[in-house]
């Protein structure tokens, strides 16, 4: 192998297992392995600039930014109050309310502030109830995963597939949809049927209903102490709106989703006189030169030839079957993204699915459905599988419950693997349909 190539390689790796095992931040290991290209002389800065998908820090940004001042509005607390309500204090209407907002929620917003938000609420009625919130707490951060699947901005692997393909918001609610709503349905039912004694009616049990009304009012009140300026809030929602109507008319408008999302930011803070400095800091700016300095490093692979003889010598091997392509693609990214970061990984795939492409055409984006599919689901294998899953563990032990990462998989696992396998079925119907 080429020596700029090999040091290509071993500083990619560093980073990755710096980044897995957690020993620095994933930024700055990121950048560090930029940085190290760039003393070896193995990549100039022009040509590091030139690998960074502007797009997709474009479309970052603005969402974090339209999410931030969502947030100051109260409309979360508001949103997750009125679900509690709804619930009765019934434990099966419990999971399934909660599981079916947080899934459509994170298909439009940043599933990390959709699980902070909802993840205090549920434990404070499940422990108010005598019941176990683990269940309830590993069941809403696997709906977040799945919801996140369903669109184009829900997750960061979609955003990245669609900014590097060029796929629409459309695109990727038409196709992800039903797998997305079949494994949400199904992962929700496996939870309670693994954990019936759990999610026993109280309708016969005067005395529990009368102090579940008790502790919705309690946490009504703990969690509804701002005032929700309504006009703030009219006009969040509203800038919210126009930017995902113009997600989907993107092939009418021609304006990609990046500048769209960007530009909605901007309105949102000129309208509601917010405190931009305030603001720009609830962005997550290490997250974003995470992306910049990933970007980067898989870029100097690729114009090294790695990516290329990885796509050749391992993926290419499955030969020009559709069908075996389809499901390795989807395998592999599920159980990959299931022990580390899908984030990286789907951008170090994208490379090789489109050399996979030149070797056999797929039609209708198969192969990007599939690593899709696999990268987002796949981080419901395990705690560190994705973000929602280690923020709604941290919530857990911020409220006295300790949930081991054995513990976590063992209720996680049996359900990602499920959704796996829907995800297999509905893209081997598509191929059936389309090829």
């Amino acid at each position: 192998m080429d020596p700029n190539a090999l040091m290509t390689v071993i500083v990619f790796l560093t980073v990755y297992v710096i980044i897995a095992f957690e020993w620095m931040n994933k930024a700055v290991a990121a950048l560090l392995g930029v940085m190290s290209l760039l003393i070896l002389g193995v990549i100039d800065e022009h040509t590091a600039a030139s690998y960074i998908d502007f797009e997709t820090i474009m479309l970052l940004i603005g969402m974090m930014g339209i999410v931030a001042v969502l947030k100051k509005t109260g409309f979360f607390a508001m949103l997750s109050v009125r679900i509690a309500k709804l619930t009765g204090g019934q434990p099966l209407r419990i999971l399934i309310l909660f599981c079916a907002v947080t899934a459509v929620t994170s298909a439009f917003l940043d599933n990390v502030t959709t699980v902070l938000i909802m993840v205090p609420i549920i434990i404070e009625l499940t422990r108010g109830m005598g019941l176990d919130p683990r269940i309830y707490v590993v069941a809403l951060a696997m709906a977040s995963n799945l919801g996140g699947t369903a669109t184009l901005v829900g997750d960061p692997p979609n955003i990245i597939i669609g900014s590097k393909v060029g796929l629409t918001f459309n695109q990727f609610a038409g196709n992800l949809f039903i797998p997305v709503v079949i494994s949400t349905v199904a992962v929700i039912g496996y939870f309670w049927r693994s954990n019936r004694a759990s999610f026993k009616s109280i309708d016969n049990d005067l005395t529990k209903l009368f102090s579940v009304q008790l502790l919705i009012e309690k946490i009504e009140f703990d969690f509804l102490k701002i005032t929700i300026d309504r006009t703030f809030l009219t006009k969040s929602l509203a800038c919210l709106a126009v930017a995902l109507l113009l997600f989907v008319s993107q092939t009418v408008t021609h304006i990609s989703p990046g500048v769209v999302a960007l530009t909605m930011a901007m309105v949102l803070f000129i309208i509601t006189r917010m405190d931009i400095e305030h603001i720009l800091l609830e962005i997550e700016w290490s997250t974003l030169l995470f992306f910049a300095g990933l970007f980067i490093l898989v870029g100097a692979m690729e114009h090294q030839g790695v990516i290329e003889w990885i796509a050749r010598n391992i993926f290419m091997r499955a030969g020009t079957n559709v069908y075996v392509m389809t499901l390795m693609v989807l395998w592999v990214s599920g159980i990959a993204s299931g022990v580390i970061d899908n984030i990286p990984f789907t951008i170090t795939m994208i490379p090789i699915v489109q050399m996979m492409l030149t070797q056999q055409p797929v039609p209708h984006n198969i192969l990007w459905w599939a690593l899709a599919l696999g990268a987002c689901l796949g981080g419901n294998l395990t705690l560190i599988g994705a973000s929602a899953n280690i923020i709604s563990a941290g919530q857990l032990k911020k409220h006295g419950y300790e949930i081991s990462f054995g513990e976590y998989t063992r209720k996680s696992a049996p359900g990602a693997i499920l959704s796996l396998m829907i995800s297999s079925i509905v893209l081997i119907v598509y191929i059936w349909i389309f090829v």
